[in-house]
């Protein structure tokens, strides 16, 4: 009977451990709306991250679409110098989580304030690499900061995530053949503008990483550069926010677009929309429809900038 029990035990554990989501979620009684957005922020700030952007949406919620569902909702962005440092020069399609997002949202007339993040292993799922150290320790500051800022919050995983056979990164590249590669680049950023504004994505900020990443560490920049956008598009996050607003942990989508030394071309990507669809579990149609239609669109910028 022992060894029975034993094995049960045991499966239940294996299908527990199968199920955990890959966002991990807090919630907080904030009925005096004593903790904001940037009480959030400055105990990241405190834990050795730094600013992206930080979003208000409720604001452009109501102005285009003239109502919000939620009396909070922000998009913050953050990233960690010291070891962003080494993990992007080590793997170069990390960048698409530097600065990773932080979604801070609360429904009107509801007590209760909500912060969600990807877990280091949906990160290196999405990315393509195995979890490892470096984004297991920026996973464990990450939730020390908001618990800091959140001292009485229950944390918790989101519901195991769908299956997706699709790549969880859209990649492109913009061959050189030997051409040069700063008037290549300056033409691609141009492109990309040019595309983004008729179709309605909004370019929230921008990163140089020579600028706000990369250390002198006593390794060698591997890169002639790199340089992330952070893209959004308004009627995507307001619909999917309707059933799914943990998804925000997932907005703005950071663009990477880089040279390798040594290398004749230009790489450029971002999280696919699948994983929005995945890992947040949106199967509302409306929503899904407004994704994989933000999707379809943003490959048909890359597309035009690279060929």
């Amino acid at each position: 009977m022992k060894k029975i029990v034993s094995i049960v035990v045991t499966l239940l554990m294996s299908v527990a451990l199968h199920a955990a989501g890959d966002l991990h979620l807090f919630d907080v009684d904030n009925a005096n709306g004593v903790i904001t957005p940037q009480t959030i922020e400055e105990a990241l700030h405190k834990n050795g991250f730094m600013t992206g952007i930080r979003s208000e949406m409720t604001t452009p919620f109501t102005k285009q679409f003239q109502k919000s569902d939620f009396k909070v909702f922000t998009l913050l962005t953050v990233f960690n110098p010291k070891i962003d440092n080494t993990l992007v020069k080590q793997f170069p399609h990390a960048g698409i989580f530097i600065p990773m997002g932080v979604g801070i949202y609360q429904a009107n007339g509801e007590k209760t304030l909500h912060v969600s993040i990807l877990t280091s292993e949906a990160e290196a799922k999405i990315i393509g690499i195995a979890n490892n150290s470096m984004l297991q320790e920026r996973e464990t500051l990450a939730i020390k900061a908001i618990k800091e800022a959140m001292p009485n919050a229950k944390q918790s995983l989101s519901e195991d995530s769908l299956k997706e056979s699709r790549n969880l990164a859209t990649m492109y590249e913009l061959k050189l053949d030997g051409s040069d590669w700063k008037a290549a680049k300056q033409q691609l950023e141009m492109g990309l503008e040019g595309g983004f504004v008729p179709r309605g994505f909004v370019m929230a900020a921008s990163m140089d990483y020579d600028a706000d990443v990369f250390q002198d560490d006593g390794k060698e920049n591997p890169y002639d550069f790199y340089e992330t956008y952070s893209i959004c598009k308004l009627p995507i996050i307001y619909t999917v926010a309707k059933s799914r607003p943990e998804a925000a942990a997932f907005a703005p989508c950071t663009t990477i677009v880089y040279k390798k030394k040594n290398e004749d071309k230009i790489v450029i990507g971002f999280p696919a929309v699948y994983n929005w669809l995945s890992s947040a579990k949106v199967e509302d149609k409306e929503a899904k429809e407004s994704l994989l239609k933000g999707q379809e669109e943003f490959e048909a910028i890359l597309k035009e900038v690279t060929e």
